[in-house]
């Protein structure tokens, strides 16, 4: 019976129980249960998960098995359950039970009968989960209002919903030897660089860990390859279908991770996380000025405080025609720690939000902005240029597509305003250099994080800048190395493709 680590299935309906109960825990856990049943004279039991199975069906099944004779089933009694009985899509004959605890704890229900060396494995599972809303974060003026869920199986119904491609590949791998997590990995297959595809299936591989509650952010930590202290994301999240396919359709591959709603994208440079979907559901002139606006927003909310903190601190670096920049009053608080307690309160008003139910979100704006903000103005802690530097640092940090660059770009700021508070001129030029120097050799899965301006592609650096026409989005981007480079007619082809079908 037993073979190395391989546990075959019995044909004694006993040994199965005895061990399947074992292992499962049946009796200790209240959920898991073993429901022994006869038919056609033959002893059975079924083992599964209470909540996880869909009643009706099992119901209809044990119907069906339950009207079956001695003689229904000879010859060949196996075949003709698994074949002509046992009426539900899909059923698969497992003959480990080791598969079969696994298969079990997933959600199935396994069926064991007496005479048969496989245990029948009903895919009957139906998780707990919610309806497809609009994503939070991503959010849009026009466009649709479905969002991935925590279940794989609902992610990828939406996903072919919008690319009905026979090459459109999702494989399913596990990882985590107790909480075997669902992994799945989608590109298409004669688009995407069979290379990245590889790379990325052996590091899900070699993920050695018990577990991955925190589901998709654990596995990036995992398979992302360099320095972990790096605080820029190397992947981008996504919980837009129509963002995951446009990034399929370039030839990126994207990884989804059961319980989690968020997909991973990658490989992602800097400038992915800059996109967002709204800029592609307007005109193309509103889309450039949606997409400078936001450029113009991110580069505010990094540079402005730690900038005006420098000349504030050192006014000879002004020219004489902006000698009004700068405090009037300096407060009783240094500037340098202005900023950095008003950074402070600002990260744990953003938390406190997060925490705080609907209903006292409105308070929690007043106490914000009345009686920390406007006393701690009249108090003379605060200067109030600080307090409006610090908004409109805010504010672009909000309008960071990406959550995660946001937070890095938060570091940075940071980073930039003690270096003008400690170290003055040289401090700033030191931190701005560093976070260059920190971009330029960051690499997302063997993809360069600044491209396409370093190393430098002009085509592709016009299409970061400026958001083209659909007709005229006729390459996948280079760097990615897709198999197919053409997504349509360049438009100087258009009309000789035309004159052609005419002849």
């Amino acid at each position: 019976m037993i073979t190395g680590d391989k546990v075959k299935v019995s044909r004694k309906p006993e040994v199965n129980k005895e061990w399947l109960s074992r292992e499962l825990g049946v009796g200790e856990s209240f959920d898991v249960v073993c429901r022994e049943i006869t038919f056609a004279g033959r002893d059975a039991a079924l083992f599964f998960i209470d909540g996880f199975t869909k009643d009706q069906i099992m119901v209809h099944i044990l119907r069906t098995l339950s009207m079956l004779k001695r003689e229904d089933l000879a010859p060949d009694a196996y075949k003709k359950v698994f074949r002509q009985y046992l009426n539900y899509i899909e059923v698969e004959g497992l003959d480990d039970l080791h598969q079969v605890v696994d298969k079990i704890l997933a959600g199935g229900v396994a069926l064991v009968i007496d005479g048969f060396e496989e245990a029948l494995f009903i895919d009957a599972r139906e998780y707990p989960g919610r309806k497809p809303d609009e994503p939070d974060l991503e959010r849009v003026v026009r466009g649709s209002r479905d969002g991935f869920v925590e279940t794989i199986v609902q992610n990828t119904a939406l996903l072919r919903r919008r690319i009905r491609d026979p090459r459109l590949r999702t494989e399913m791998l596990e990882a985590g030897s107790r909480s075997k997590s669902n992994i799945c990995v989608v590109y298409i297959k004669d688009i995407a660089n069979s290379k990245l595809v590889e790379m990325v299936k052996e590091k899900i591989k070699a993920i050695k860990i018990d577990g991955l509650p925190m589901a998709e952010k654990s596995v990036e930590e995992l398979i992302t390859p360099g320095n972990f202290w790096n605080p820029f994301p190397r992947v981008r999240y996504t919980e837009r279908p129509d963002v995951a396919a446009t990034h399929l359709l370039e030839g990126h591959v994207l990884v989804m991770v059961d319980t989690s709603p968020s997909m991973m994208i990658l490989p992602a440079t800097f400038f992915h996380h800059l996109q967002h979907a709204e800029e592609y559901r307007q005109n193309p002139p509103v889309g450039v000025f949606l997409r400078w606006v936001r450029f113009i927003g991110v580069a505010v909310s990094v540079l402005l405080p730690p900038l005006w903190l420098l000349v504030a601190l050192h006014p000879a670096l002004l020219p004489p025609g902006l000698d009004w920049i700068g405090p009037k009053k300096l407060g009783k608080i240094p500037l340098m720690w202005q900023f950095l307690f008003a950074e402070a309160g600002i990260d744990l008003m953003r938390m406190a939000a997060i925490h705080t139910p609907t209903a006292l979100a409105t308070a929690l704006g007043l106490i914000a902005a009345v009686l920390i903000g406007q006393i701690a103005v009249a108090a003379g802690f605060f200067n109030p240029e600080v307090i409006l530097y610090m908004a409109i640092a805010a504010v672009g940090i909000f309008a960071t597509p990406s959550y995660e660059l946001g937070m890095a770009n938060t570091l940075v700021r940071i980073a930039l305003i003690l270096g003008a508070g400690l170290f003055g001129l040289p401090g700033v030029v030191a931190v701005l250099l560093g976070t260059f120097l920190l971009l330029m050799t960051t690499k997302s899965f063997g993809v360069p994080y600044l491209w396409p301006l370093i190393p430098y592609d002009g085509r592709s650096l016009k299409a970061v800048l400026l958001r083209s026409p659909v007709p005229m989005q006729n390459v996948r981007p280079p760097v990615l190395h897709p198999q197919d480079l053409d997504r349509q007619p360049s438009p100087a082809m258009k009309p000789l493709n035309k004159r052609k079908k005419e002849e």
